[in-house]
C-alpha cells in the first residue's frame, strides 16, 4: 500500500512539473513528435529527430537549427522537442524573433538588456522561432550575439529560420556580426533541412 501511495505522489509530482514548465516555456501551442506527419514531409529523417528528443544533444551543450520555407513543420518539430526535453526534467523557454524584438525595444528604454540576457541564459534548452522574418538592427543583432555567447557550450539552442546560412547576412545590419554569429552557433550543432510542401496549403488543398 506504502509503494502504491509513494507512486502515486511521485507520479503526480511529476506531472505538477510538467505542468509548471510547459507554462513557463511560453510555447505558442502544444504539440508532439506523434502529431508530425512524417509521411508527408520525406525530407525529415524520423530516426535523426527521434535521436535528437533524447537530449543528448542538450547535455553536450549542442544547437539545432531547423531550416526550410515557411509551413513545413519546423515550428511544431521545435515545440515538440522542447516538450520532449519537459518530460525529461529541463526547463524550456521558446520565443518568437518578433517578440524578442520588442523585448528588447522595451529593454533597451528602461535600462534592462543586462537583466534580459541573464533570463535568457538560464534556462536548459532556448527555442528561438522565425528567424529571417524580420531585419535585426544593430542593437538586436549584438544583443543576439550577447546571447549565443553567453549559451555558448553551456546552453543549448533550437532556431528555426526560412533562410540559409548564406542569407543571413541580409538579416543583419553588420555581416561581420552575422558571420561571427553563426561561426559560435554553428560549431556544435546539428542541421535540419526540411524541403516540401506546406502543411497549411495541404490542409486547405483538402
Amino acid at each position: 500500500f506504502l509503494d502504491r501511495l509513494l507512486e502515486a505522489e511521485v507520479s503526480a509530482r511529476s506531472e505538477r512539473d510538467v505542468l509548471v514548465k510547459t507554462r513557463m516555456a511560453h510555447f505558442p501551442f502544444v504539440k508532439t513528435l506523434d502529431q508530425f506527419d512524417f509521411a508527408f514531409q520525406p525530407s525529415v529523417n524520423e530516426k535523426q529527430i527521434r535521436d535528437l528528443a533524447t537530449m543528448r544533444f542538450v547535455a553536450h551543450g549542442e544547437n539545432l537549427l531547423l531550416l526550410g520555407p515557411p509551413g513545413v513543420g519546423k515550428t511544431h518539430l521545435a515545440v515538440a522537442l522542447g516538450m520532449s526535453a519537459i518530460m525529461q526534467g529541463m526547463s524550456v523557454q521558446f520565443l518568437a524573433v518578433a517578440d524578442l524584438l520588442e523585448q528588447i525595444a522595451r529593454d533597451a528604454k528602461s535600462d534592462r538588456l543586462d537583466q534580459r540576457l541573464q533570463l535568457l541564459g538560464r534556462p536548459k534548452l532556448l527555442i528561438i522561432d522565425e528567424m529571417g522574418y524580420f531585419p535585426l538592427d544593430r542593437r538586436a543583432g549584438q544583443f543576439l550575439f550577447q546571447l549565443i555567447s553567453r549559451r555558448y557550450q553551456k546552453g543549448s539552442i533550437i532556431l528555426t529560420s526560412n533562410k540559409s546560412f548564406g542569407d543571413w547576412g541580409d538579416i543583419f545590419a553588420d555581416s561581420v556580426l552575422a558571420t561571427a554569429l553563426l561561426d559560435r552557433l554553428l560549431h556544435a550543432s546539428h542541421t535540419v533541412n526540411i524541403r516540401g510542401q506546406s502543411y497549411r496549403l495541404k490542409e486547405k488543398l483538402k
